[in-house]
């Protein structure tokens, strides 16, 4: 492989096709079905998946197959199916993945910015969607191109874009089912929706936290009334609320109060992390856009990445009962709602997790309120299989091949629901979970943008990892462990990133 010459072709391909394509995506408010449950009827998801499609047909692949599935009732998906080049490979493939639908719009963008203003400054593009993860199926068809302009093999290539992924993948599972046919016997799955520590180096993710969440609600009074009147009496909501979730978690240190909710972390995770640490230093946290003044949680940077990557915390997403602060009146309301995000551990039961939580939070309630929880997603997080020799090394020769410094392995704190689903699906597939979402990017934020040029890194390391694969294919090192898809499996809920 001439690395100059792929470095050349994926950046003018980016520069040239891709970011015009990302500047046209960017724009379309394709919200993901949680966030617009009128998604069917607006028509911005049909416009993404017609850019994306047109734009797969148009590229020079002969043989490939490109197909908008559309099952009754569920989010599109666009399949496409490139056939081996080169060599053959036998019934051994690779799956690439990514998503199309968006998270919602968020407040708090810059005057000159926006969730559906795509904007170019500099080496980013500003606008929701590009990084998370519009720019999936452009990077991933462009590794093969570039493997195919100096006539390098590949083994047959499956890619995956689902239009669900931010509302927890739950068409996902049908449509694994329905094409199981179709997939076939992938030994190597490279997923584009992930993070990276910085954008210096390919960054390969090892782990995702599961997530439980829902909606606690608290009632007090059938109306609101007057707070000098009734206040002394009739006990806050509020204050009952704030009560029910110190059972879950410290008020003070943020910790998780519930021991079922914590794993052992393995020790090959721990020295992960350290080096991570190391390699990264205090833009483990100063990454964030922390108020001044403000100071992270922890006392060490190591322990840190820890706590975003293998131990469970609480956050609140969401308000409701509470009026702005323009219109308060005094008025002791008679309600107060939350939407909990609980990340859960990797390799914690989702299950297990959300009734705990569940059952927490709705026994003896306080004062005899009306205390309900809505659990709407309970799902475990992804721990990844031991790398084959064959693929560490050549992520490692991709990562120094396009970045000049090797690779790092990292945990993520989010989840992406189709590794979890995958890992059951094929139980000895090899995993390649990378992407550009790095210091700043702010994904679901406010400014979100992506970093151009790691997008191209990350687009030639693909490129690199799928040649190397079809040599390994070669050899036998990776046949013989991938599980073809069980049409009847049956998949419980998945949490979204």
């Amino acid at each position: 492989m001439d690395i100059a010459k792929l470095k050349a072709f994926v950046g003018n391909k980016w520069d040239a096709d891709i970011v015009p394509q990302l500047v046209r995506y960017i724009a379309i408010p394709n919200k993901s079905p949680m966030f617009d449950a009128d998604w069917q009827a607006h028509g911005y998801m049909d416009q993404a998946v017609s850019l994306m499609e047109t734009w797969a047909k148009a590229q020079d692949l002969p043989g490939m197959q490109v197909e908008v599935v559309r099952l009754e009732g569920r989010t599109p998906l666009i399949f496409l199916d490139i056939p081996a080049s080169g060599e053959g490979s036998g019934d051994d493939c690779v799956l690439l993945y990514g998503h199309l639908d968006k998270q919602p719009e968020m407040t708090g963008w810059d005057d000159d910015l926006g969730p559906w203003k795509p904007v170019l400054k500099g080496d980013r593009l500003y606008g929701r969607g590009g990084a998370d993860d519009g720019y999936a199926i452009f990077g991933s068809l462009t590794a093969i191109l570039a493997l195919r302009d100096q006539n390098l093999p590949h083994a047959r290539c499956v890619v995956m874009i689902e239009a669900c992924e931010e509302s927890g993948s739950y068409d996902l599972p049908a449509y694994v089912d329905h094409l199981a046919p179709r997939i076939g016997k992938p030994s190597l799955v490279v997923c584009l929706d992930s993070g990276c520590g910085n954008y210096e180096q390919l960054w390969c993710t090892t782990s995702l936290r599961g997530l439980a969440g829902g909606n606690l609600r608290v009632d007090v009074l059938h109306e609101g009334v007057h707070s000098g009147d009734a206040s002394g009496i009739v006990p806050s909501s509020f204050r009952i609320l704030r009560e029910l979730l110190d059972r879950v978690d410290d008020e003070k240190t943020g910790k998780i109060r519930l021991d079922g909710l914590f794993v052992d972390i393995p020790a090959e995770r721990k020295a992960q992390a350290a080096k991570v640490a190391n390699v990264l230093g205090d833009e483990v946290w100063n990454k964030f856009p922390f108020m001044e003044g403000m100071v992270p949680m922890a006392d060490d940077n190591t322990e840190r990445v820890l706590n975003r990557t293998w131990r469970p915390a609480l956050s609140i997403t969401g308000v409701d009962g509470m009026p702005p602060l323009s219109s308060a009146g005094n008025v002791l309301r008679p309600f107060t709602a939350v939407k909990l995000s609980l990340r859960l551990p990797p390799t914690l039961d989702g299950a297990t997790a959300g009734n705990l939580l569940r059952d927490t939070l709705l026994k003896d309630p306080p004062n005899g309120a009306k205390v309900s929880f809505e659990l709407e997603k309970s799902s475990a997080g992804w721990n990844a299989p031991a790398l084959a020799s064959w693929l560490e090394q050549a992520i490692d020769d991709a990562s120094e091949a396009s970045f000049g410094k090797p690779a790092m392995y990292m945990g993520e704190g989010g989840s992406i629901p189709f590794m979890g689903m995958l890992g059951e699906k094929f139980p000895g597939a090899q995993f390649m979970i990378t992407g550009v979402l790095g210091p700043h990017s702010n994904a679901h934020g406010p400014n979100e943008f992506l970093h151009i040029p790691m997008g191209k890194g990350v687009t030639a390391c693909v490129a690199q990892v799928v040649a190397a694969h079809h040599a390994a294919s070669l050899r036998g090192e990776t046949t013989g462990s991938a599980v073809a898809p069980d049409s009847g499996q049956r998949h419980g809920d998945h949490g979204c990133c």
